[in-house]
């Protein structure tokens, strides 16, 4: 999935008052690593994940297996916190409502 320039924008400015809801340990990208991301992607759509200190895979490398992965798309990665997006047009949206991440 392609993401423009603005949309990418839009969405780091989103994220900027998220907490990290996913956890990656020292074991680095394990499956249940990936099906919790791919759990979090499914109800909130805008996911911030840290990544553990010891953790040896370079974090923009180990951020861009989580999104092939989870067919999500990596919005941004500074120092050891990645965030992810991926739309998901099953959710339930009120008319006017806040998007599921707020």
């Amino acid at each position: 999935m392609a993401m423009s320039g603005r949309e990418r924008a839009e969405l780091r400015g989103e994220a900027h008052h998220l907490s990290a809801s996913v956890h990656v340990g020292h074991h680095g990208m394990t499956p249940a690593v990936v099906q919790t991301l791919d759990d979090a992607l499914r109800t909130r759509e805008l996911v911030k994940v840290a990544l553990n200190r010891t953790v040896e895979t370079d974090p923009k490398e180990l951020a861009r297996e989580l999104a092939e992965a989870t067919r999500a798309v990596v919005v941004q990665v500074i120092g050891k916190t990645a965030t992810f997006y991926r739309e998901n047009p099953d959710l339930e949206r009120k008319k006017g409502a806040p998007p599921p991440w707020r």
